[in-house]
């Protein structure tokens, strides 16, 4: 039996020259773009010999099988349309319209939009704020024991670890007060397909450690941190079977997935065994990084996460692509840069030597003093704003209006206002103080 029977069930198929007499429409020959012209051959539909998403009982089947093995999870689930797909069916698993929900504050804007569709009712969940490195820091237990407390009834908690600056929060101890109040711990990990591979800890599934096995349901961006296409995304489940996950997946994924990028999951597994010593020395790379420049640090954080904690982020990232360094991402005081396995000693060293120009190396973290965001006050839920009657204003004359929709940096796409909030003086001002202006247009309600 191969390692990858999905990848190589294509294959075989596409061997046998069959005549393609279904979608899609280039029917395994060339492409526009003959760059995707070695991969049209397995660009398939659903048929008897490629297997079905929704079908099951297949090598598609077992190859999300054997990936819920691997990370010590019950249920795993391919998905083709990122880790908003993958988060739009773990609450469709986990929650039923008109629930509420714990939700920690620091989530990405499709877990708004998700609360928006499924009519979802938010119970925020703040994080404590460290104003010298202007990030939020882990959430705390003890603020999740006090919320459920307060809000018997609460069905669900959603928590984002680790955040786009790369802040963790260890999840045992949450997952085991989630369960004590008969809630649910649904984990948006989009950043964290990696972590198996380089976070030490008590063994708890054939990679190792899986920080995620406690939760009742994770996803992963496995296109984000480790060698998959752009959209690629594992969503894995405990206590839920194949055909609940597929049910609960159906409702806001695509019926033609691609077969291209599943079969890239597939292979993906067993080369995630074979270059796991990579990630570990890239991991090592990143500490001595941070021990050399200005970073930022946190108790708990992404091992393969490097961010520049500087007085002027933009200018820093600035110069970066002046020498053709490309980050993920900037803000007013940080700069990320993604690490992984693709990435050689040689790339490193490119990096070290534009920072060693740039006068950066043995510098400290900039000490900052930006305020928390403030968590706006709520005058209706987000499904009633994200379907009313709108209007479009600038963002000087939105004070005291209820935003329409998500008002979020992007990225890191962690929002500010989120649907069903009031845009105040405090907000305006904080607004103004990461990247929007007077002239700013956002959608408010009627």
């Amino acid at each position: 039996m191969s390692d990858h029977n999905f990848y190589d069930s294509l294959t075989d198929f596409a061997e046998r020259n069959p005549l393609r007499l279904h979608m899609p429409g280039h029917k395994g020959k060339e492409m526009p773009m003959k760059e995707w012209n070695a991969l049209a051959p397995l660009d398939f539909t659903e048929l008897g010999p490629t297997g079905d998403l929704y079908g099951g009982d297949d090598w598609l089947e077992d190859a999300q099988r054997i990936w819920a093995w691997d990370w010590g999870m019950d249920t795993a689930f391919f998905c083709t349309g990122g880790s908003t797909q993958g988060l739009f069916t773990l609450f469709s698993l986990f929650t039923r319209p008109g629930d509420r929900i714990l939700v920690d504050r620091v989530s990405h804007k499709s877990i708004h939009n998700a609360m928006a569709l499924l009519d979802l009712r938010p119970v925020w969940l703040p994080r404590p704020w460290d104003q010298a490195q202007c990030t939020q820091k882990a959430v705390e237990l003890s603020q999740v024991e006090q919320l459920l407390n307060e809000n018997p009834g609460i069905t669900a908690v959603v928590i984002t670890t680790p955040t786009y600056y790369g802040v963790m929060t260890p999840l045992e101890e949450i997952a085991a007060c989630c369960h004590r109040h008969g809630a649910k711990l649904i984990v948006d990990g989009a950043h964290g397909a990696h972590l198996p591979l380089v976070l030490r800890g008590k063994q708890n599934c054939i990679l190792g450690y899986n920080p995620y096995a406690c939760c009742d349901g994770v996803t992963v961006s496995t296109h984000k941190t480790l060698p998959a296409p752009g959209q690629t995304a594992v969503v894995f489940a405990n206590h839920v079977s194949m055909s609940d996950i597929r049910r609960a997946s159906a409702l806001t994924s695509t019926t033609s997935p691609s077969f291209v990028m599943m079969a890239a999951l597939d292979k993906l597994r067993s080369w995630m065994w074979e270059h796991r010593e990579h990630y570990c020395q890239v991991a090592r790379w990143c500490e001595q990084l941070r021990r050399a420049y200005p970073t930022l640090t946190a108790a708990y954080q992404d091992p393969c996460r490097l961010v520049f904690q500087v007085e002027n982020g933009k200018m820093m990232s600035k110069k970066l692509q002046d020498m053709g360094i490309y980050p993920e991402m900037e803000d007013r005081h940080h700069v990320v840069a993604i690490l992984t396995a693709a990435d050689e000693e040689k790339d490193l060293l490119r990096l070290t030597r534009a920072l060693n120009f740039y006068g950066y190396r043995g510098k400290p973290a900039y000490v900052a003093s930006l305020e928390a965001p403030p968590i706006p006050t709520r005058s209706m839920e987000p499904r009633e704003a994200r379907f009313a009657p709108t209007s479009k204003c600038h963002l000087e004359r939105a004070v005291g209006r209820t935003a329409a929709e998500v008002i979020a940096p992007y990225p890191p796409g962690v929002p500010v206002v989120s649907p069903g909030e009031v845009i105040d003086e405090k907000i305006l001002a904080y607004l103004y103080e990461l990247c929007y202006d007077k002239s700013s247009v956002v959608l408010v309600t009627k």
